[in-house]
Formats: structure tokens, C-alpha cells, sequence
């Protein structure tokens, strides 16, 4: 083996870069591959951390956490892999279900990174850093990285993306239509108003039309129906208290401001849509009830 007057990568990550004083080197690493600053705010488990020396398949991870709270899955791969797309998809799925505690609200979870180092021929391109959006385009000779011929044969694709998952947003309130003009319309028609015409013929509408409606029901179904609805009505008067309330308070603070100021009374009552009896008791030092705009 010739001598190398530096350790390999692989290695370094390992040994040598877990370490919080040499968080600087992966920084310049990510950050560059990434175009922006990169700090490193801690590592966390992965499958590779509990490895021993004797690891049976050349791999290496590591999993990083940024001050920003994102993760990134850096892995290093020598060994040729066949079926490693498919891998990407698993591994990064399991990583954001696996850091997203039970009960948490699905805002924390923060964008995630599968950067992948491979020493071995992964599908069909000229490049030698492919982003994926939507495919994977490289990034230097924007050419499109396909699978292999075989991997085409074995996994019945014709490109990357058909492995990768593919996301369809629905915006119902956004639907304006009340004639649809193509089959597609007609779900979105019924999405939006659970009605479905008569004159519908969408593939599956005539289907829809005898299971879905509520005459049909079983009793059961029937009032387990009535009971949904009208805990969706409860949810929806809910959240509409908690929206007015918390207008309310904000009004009531710019109020106190405003008077801190030397607003004049009248001013504060046309800036903040309060009675001129409620900004007079502020002004008085006295507290307003939010749950009401009555005094």
C-alpha cells in the first residue's frame, strides 16, 4: 500500500472528525457543496456510528445536525450497489420520521440532506455532482443521471425519479369552476362541495355516487357521520375564537403603545378598531377582557 501523506475520508469521518474541534473541516466541506455557510451544532446516532472496525460492508455515515436544526446524512459508499437510489429514499424517510418526536407539530421538521459519496458507478451520466430536482441534474454538464440499463430491466423504471416520491398539492379552495370542463375538475368539484352531478362521468364517479351518498349509509355510519361533522364545526369555531383573540390582544397592545406614546384617544380608537370606551380605560392604566369586545 503506497503511503499517503493524509488520511482517507472515510477514515477522517470516523475517527477524526466526530470530534467538536474538528467540526471546521465537514463546515468547509458542506458548505461548499451546498453554497452556503454550514455550522455544525452537534452529531447525532446513525446506523453506521455502531459499527465496529470490523464492518462487514465498506460504509461509512455520519448525521448532522446545523444550528439550524437541519439534518444532513452524509454517507460514503465504495462497495457497488445496485439497488443504492432505492436506499437514498429509505434512508432519508427513516431519518426525518426517526427526529420528529410523537406529538410533535409537523412545522418543526426541518429540511433534510442525503449527500451521497460513492466510489463505485452509480447509473448513466458524465457528471461527478448531480443535485436531484425532480431528477438528478448534474451540476457542472447539466446532464440528467438515468439508471442503468439493467437497473431499468430489474426495478421496471425508466428514471430515477420513478423511484424517488413524487408530491401532488391540492388546493380545493383554490378550485373556481362551477361548470368542470375536464374529468379531473369533477373531483375537485366534489372535493370542494361534496356534491357529485348527475352529469359527471369521471372515471370512478359513478361509483361515488351510489357508496358516498348518505342515504345509503348504514345507521351506524349515519351518526358516526353527524358526530364528525359536527366535531369539525366545534374545531373550526375553536380555532376562529382563537384567531379573534389573538387579534384582539394585538389590537389592545398597539392601543398601550400608541397611548405610551401621547397618542390622542380618538387616533388610537381609528388605528385599532377598539370602542373609544375601551382606549379610555387603557389610557386609565386599566386591563381589557379579550374574550370580548363588549365593556
Amino acid at each position: 500500500m503506497a503511503n499517503r501523506t493524509f488520511i482517507s475520508f472515510d477514515w477522517a469521518i470516523k475517527k477524526i472528525l466526530r470530534h467538536k474541534e474538528n467540526f471546521d473541516v465537514l463546515e468547509g466541506f458542506l458548505s461548499e457543496l451546498l453554497g452556503f455557510d454550514v455550522f455544525i451544532q452537534n452529531l447525532l446516532e446513525s446506523e453506521a456510528n455502531k459499527q465496529s472496525e470490523n464492518d462487514k460492508f465498506d460504509r461509512v455515515d455520519i448525521l448532522v445536525q446545523t444550528r439550524e436544526r437541519e439534518l444532513m446524512l452524509i454517507e460514503i459508499q465504495y462497495d457497488d450497489e445496485e439497488d443504492y437510489f432505492h436506499r437514498m429514499v429509505y434512508g432519508i424517510s427513516k431519518l426525518i420520521s426517526e427526529y420528529i418526536h410523537e406529538g410533535q407539530r409537523y412545522g418543526q421538521i426541518k429540511k433534510a440532506y442525503s449527500i451521497n459519496i460513492l466510489y463505485f458507478r452509480l447509473g448513466q451520466g458524465k457528471d461527478y455532482i448531480y443535485e436531484y430536482q425532480g431528477s438528478f441534474i448534474g451540476r457542472k454538464k447539466k446532464d440528467i443521471l438515468n439508471p442503468t440499463n439493467y437497473q431499468k430491466q430489474k426495478y421496471a423504471i425508466q428514471s430515477v425519479a420513478d423511484i424517488f416520491p413524487k408530491y401532488y398539492i391540492l388546493r380545493v379552495g383554490s378550485f373556481r369552476a362551477e361548470k368542470p370542463v375536464e374529468p379531473l375538475d369533477e373531483w375537485f368539484y366534489f372535493l370542494k362541495n361534496s356534491e357529485i352531478k348527475d352529469t359527471f362521468k369521471a372515471k370512478g364517479m359513478e361509483r361515488a355516487k351510489s357508496v358516498l351518498r348518505y342515504e345509503t349509509m348504514a345507521q351506524d355510519d349515519k351518526q358516526a357521520y353527524k358526530r364528525h361533522i359536527e366535531n369539525r364545526r366545534i374545531e373550526n369555531a375553536v380555532i376562529a375564537t382563537a384567531e379573534d383573540k389573538a387579534r384582539r390582544t394585538e389590537k389592545i397592545e398597539i392601543a398601550k403603545n400608541a397611548l405610551l406614546k401621547g397618542a390622542e384617544i380618538d387616533f388610537v380608537v381609528n388605528i385599532t378598531g377598539l370602542m373609544e370606551q375601551e382606549v379610555v380605560l387603557l389610557s386609565e392604566g386599566k386591563d381589557l377582557d379579550i374574550d370580548t369586545d363588549d365593556i
